[in-house]
C-alpha cells in the first residue's frame, strides 16, 4: 500500500503532470508535501490544487504559475514569495502571510482571506472577485463597489452588500455605495435598512451637488414609502422602470 505521502505527491502532479507541474523542481516538491518545509524552493508552475499546506513555511520560494487552486493554506507563511500568475482560486489563506511577496497577476477569486497579512505585498493584477475578508488596506472603494455590483449582477445580494459596507469602511462619503447597499438590501427584502441607506445616500449626493444622484437616491426612497401592490404615484412607473438596469444606473457611480 502507497503511503499518505506517496499518493498524495502522486495525486496533486498527476492533475498538472501534462503541463505546468513539470517545471517545479521534484525533490522540492517532495520536501514540501513531506514536510511543509520549503523555503526558497523551486516550484514553479506546481500542481498543488487541494493540497493541505496549512502552516507550511514557503518563504521565498518560487510558486510562479503554481496551481494552489482549494489548496488549504490557512497560516501559510509566503513571505518574499513569487506567486506571480498563480491560481488560488477557492484556497483557504486565513492568517496567511504574504508580507512582500509578489502576487502580480494572482487568481485570488473566492478564496478565504481572514486576518491575511499582505504589508508591503505586489498586488497588481490581482483578482480579488468573490474573496472573503478582503483587507482594506489592499483595494481600493471603487474596487470594492465594482465588485459588489458584479456579484449583485449575479444574485449573490448578500456578498455585495459586503463589498458595498468595505467601500463605505475606507470611504465614509461613499453616496453610490450606500445606495447600491440599499438597493441590494431592498431585494433581500429587507426594506428598512435599504431606506435608511437609502436617505444617507440621499444627503451625501446633495451635499456633493450630484444632481444624477439626487434624483435616483428620492426615487428609490418614493419606491420604499410605496406598499408592495402599489406603484409610486398613479400611471408612473416604479423605481426599477425608473433606472431601468439597476447594475447599469450604479456603474454611474464608479470612478472610472
Amino acid at each position: 500500500m502507497k503511503s499518505p505521502i506517496l499518493a498524495t505527491i502522486i495525486f496533486v502532479t498527476a492533475i498538472s503532470a501534462s503541463s505546468t507541474a513539470q517545471a517545479a523542481n521534484p525533490e522540492h516538491l517532495t520536501q514540501l508535501l513531506a514536510t511543509k518545509q520549503c523555503q526558497n524552493c523551486d516550484l514553479t508552475g506546481a500542481g498543488l490544487v487541494l493540497a493541505d499546506l496549512s502552516g507550511a513555511n514557503l518563504s521565498g520560494a518560487n510558486l510562479t504559475g503554481a496551481n494552489l487552486s482549494r489548496a488549504n493554506l490557512a497560516g501559510a507563511d509566503l513571505r518574499g514569495a513569487n506567486l506571480a500568475g498563480a491560481g488560488l482560486f477557492g484556497a483557504n489563506l486565513t492568517e496567511a502571510k504574504f508580507n512582500g511577496a509578489n502576487l502580480a497577476g494572482a487568481d485570488l477569486r473566492n478564496t478565504y482571506l481572514g486576518n491575511a497579512e499582505f504589508t508591503k505585498a505586489y498586488l497588481q493584477g490581482v483578482n480579488f472577485q468573490g474573496a472573503i475578508g478582503i483587507p482594506l488596506q489592499i483595494a481600493t472603494p471603487e474596487e470594492f463597489y465594482a465588485w459588489g455590483i458584479a456579484e449583485g449582477q449575479k444574485g449573490n445580494h448578500q456578498q455585495a452588500i459586503s463589498y458595498f459596507s468595505q467601500a463605505i469602511a475606507a470611504k465614509p462619503e461613499y453616496a453610490g455605495a450606500y445606495l447600491a447597499r440599499g438597493i441590494a438590501k431592498y431585494q433581500l427584502f429587507d426594506r428598512q435598512g435599504a431606506f435608511a441607506d437609502a436617505q444617507i445616500a440621499e444627503k451625501l449626493f446633495n451635499t456633493q451637488q450630484n444632481g444624477d444622484g439626487t434624483q435616483t437616491a428620492q426615487a428609490f426612497i418614493k419606491e420604499l414609502q410605496t406598499p408592495y401592490k402599489e406603484n409610486v404615484t398613479t400611471g408612473k412607473a416604479s423605481f426599477f422602470d425608473f433606472v431601468g438596469s439597476v447594475g447599469s444606473i450604479l456603474l454611474q457611480f464608479l470612478p472610472f
